[in-house]
């Protein structure tokens, strides 16, 4: 719009009065706007991939997950952490541990697919029943430009912020 509405007419009325006037300076007045424009237009392409989301697809999802205690941090998100993470295989499983304090550890396992309505895969969880609380739903996936985390609704403890890394106990 701003092309067709201010840039071509003010580009042909410089192009008349260059020609009819013969001073240089309307002419390097045109250079300087198309050299502006060209150099925006270059910036912005070279610009465009850092400020663009993560684009994920299915693979992405292999991994390792931990609580990611920087959202919420204190003794709630420590004892999240040491309590629970999965791992999700290139086989497609899940493998969700709960590793309480004073028990033994409880592995739930299932299987993962995912669906891409609008370009980036999101993750569903497949867990036969019983399962563990916080398995219910399917994640929430946030993506960032480099990364991502999934976000688990858990009806005992609300929102559940996982990122991609090794568990160790704390």
């Amino acid at each position: 719009m701003l092309f067709g509405l201010f840039l071509i007419p003010l580009t042909l009325i410089l192009l008349v009065i260059w020609a009819l006037t013969q001073k240089a300076i309307f002419g390097k007045a045109l250079g300087i706007i198309w050299l502006s424009i060209i150099a925006l237009g270059a910036f912005s392409m070279v610009a465009r991939p850092l400020s663009e989301k993560k684009v994920l697809t299915q693979e992405d999802y292999y991994g390792e997950y931990v609580i990611d205690r920087r959202y919420f941090p204190g003794k709630q998100a420590d004892w999240q952490y040491n309590n629970f993470h999965f791992t999700i295989n290139p086989d497609n499983s899940i493998h969700f541990y709960s590793t309480p304090k004073d028990g033994p550890t409880t592995v739930y396992k299932g299987y993962i697919s995912s669906s891409a309505p609008y370009g980036s895969a999101r993750l569903i969880i497949h867990m036969p029943a019983p399962t563990h609380h916080i398995l219910t739903t399917d994640p929430t996936v946030y993506r960032d430009v480099w990364s991502f985390f999934l976000v688990f609704n858990s009806p005992k403890f609300g929102n559940m912020y996982f990122k991609k890394g090794t568990w160790e106990p704390l």
